[in-house]
């Protein structure tokens, strides 16, 4: 049994007749029981990839700003790093 979804909040637009006969005959093809679930459906799987797809650009900036920071920044190493780096060369002398 599906579980009860409070559905509280209203939205109108308006559209043109074209896109109304459109929208409809999709509805009809696709399956769904009202134009309603049709229109929630729709519209949400099309924000929920437009959020998706925002998100990964976000993420992939951030990751282009810290690589190009870590790279062509003025980072000096940390005591850690600069004791690896004696490390390996003493093995590798």
């Amino acid at each position: 049994m599906e579980a009860q979804i409070n559905k509280d909040e209203r939205m109108e637009l308006r559209v043109s007749s074209t896109d109304k006969r459109i929208f409809k005959k999709a509805q009809k093809l696709s399956g769904d029981k009202s134009f309603s679930s049709f229109v929630v459906r729709i519209v949400k799987k099309e924000a929920e990839a437009i959020i998706s797809k925002n998100d990964r650009i976000i993420a992939t900036e951030k990751d282009r700003q810290v690589f190009f920071d870590a790279v062509f920044g003025n980072l000096k190493p940390n005591q850690n790093l600069v004791e690896a780096a004696k490390r390996y060369k003493s093995k590798n002398s």
